[in-house]
């Protein structure tokens, strides 16, 4: 996902399209083995579990992309990655959403989510509201569309659903209307509202900045609204590490109580990154190691399943 400053205090993200055995001696079934997580020695005897997939300090290794890898390049993907990007609707600038229909697979690869539903850009906004529905209405018919779509994917009540915030810096009244209706929508369901949304300062006045999840923040707060999960989006260098799976503890993001942190896009941002550049492939992009053709976006999440969507 990338960040460009439009003006005053209004910035725009766009995404980028950025294991079995036998056991003859026993007709009885063995017990299930996590593929995620492998035992050393027995617990009887100074047993040693190797650590889960994916956990680094500070946090749980992740990624997401627009476009579903293939389901072999998932399988390597997980000896790597704990949790996925998963979406409910067509991503940013697609006309499909390949990912839908994939969890059962993914959950049987020992994947855990993080889920994703497309917002509204505010020129949809702002068009919709000239064709006589409001940004709270807009945002209620996206919630239940995401809803339905994550109850058709078979993810279990309390999942967090993140509303990808496209566009940031201070929101302007539509917008924050149109977000905040879609989030308390979802909370007043049996799933919990999350939002991707930019932790990259921008200009607010006279020596003054402001990020989007801070925005958010105040809002929620004045206006006694349901808490919102947040996914950062912050792949300035620093805080954010570059194209690498040493990630840094979600606390060096520069957002506090964070579900998950976007360290790393593809492409770079080359006015941001200068300092991290050497991470990056030659053409600008964050490639997942082991897998040269598969450019993503590199997250940190503070479980293996940030959204709970086992």
């Amino acid at each position: 996902m990338r960040l460009a400053v439009l003006g005053f205090g209004l910035a725009t993200l766009a995404v980028c399209g950025c294991s079995h055995g036998s056991n003859t001696a026993n007709t009885a079934n063995p017990p299930a083995v996590n593929p995620r997580q492998s035992v050393q020695a027995s617990p009887a005897s100074d047993a040693r579990v190797d650590p889960p997939i994916g956990a680094v300090a500070g946090g749980y290794l992740g990624f997401d992309r627009n476009d579903y890898p293939g389901d072999d390049t998932m399988a390597g993907l997980s000896k790597t990655f704990a949790f996925t990007g998963y979406w409910l609707t067509n991503p940013p600038g697609e006309n499909a959403n390949s990912w839908q229909g994939k969890r059962t697979l993914l959950k049987q690869q020992g994947w855990g989510f993080l889920v994703l539903a497309n917002g509204r850009l505010d020129a949809e906004i702002l068009r919709s509201q000239k064709q006589g529905t409001s940004p709270a209405d807009l945002a209620r018919t996206d919630a239940s569309t995401a809803m339905t779509a994550a109850r058709a994917e078979g993810f279990p009540a309390r999942t967090i659903l993140f509303l990808d915030q496209e566009e940031g810096g201070l929101l302007l009244e539509e917008q924050s209307a149109y977000l905040l209706a879609w989030t308390e929508a979802v909370a007043a369901s049996d799933y919990r509202p999350g939002v991707y949304a930019s932790g990259q300062p921008v200009p607010n006045g006279p020596g003054q900045t402001i990020t989007t999840i801070k925005d958010i923040r105040a809002h929620v707060k004045t206006k006694h609204l349901h808490e919102i999960a947040i996914f950062d989006a912050q792949d300035s260098c620093p805080p954010a590490p570059g194209c690498t799976v040493q990630a840094k503890p979600l606390s060096s993001s520069g957002e506090p109580d964070l579900t998950a942190w976007q360290y790393a896009q593809s492409p770079r941002r080359p006015e941001i990154t200068r300092a991290c550049a050497k991470t990056y492939a030659a053409d600008g992009n964050c490639y997942a190691p082991g897998f040269p053709s598969t450019f993503l976006d590199m997250d940190l999440g503070s479980t293996s399943d940030p959204s709970h969507g086992r």
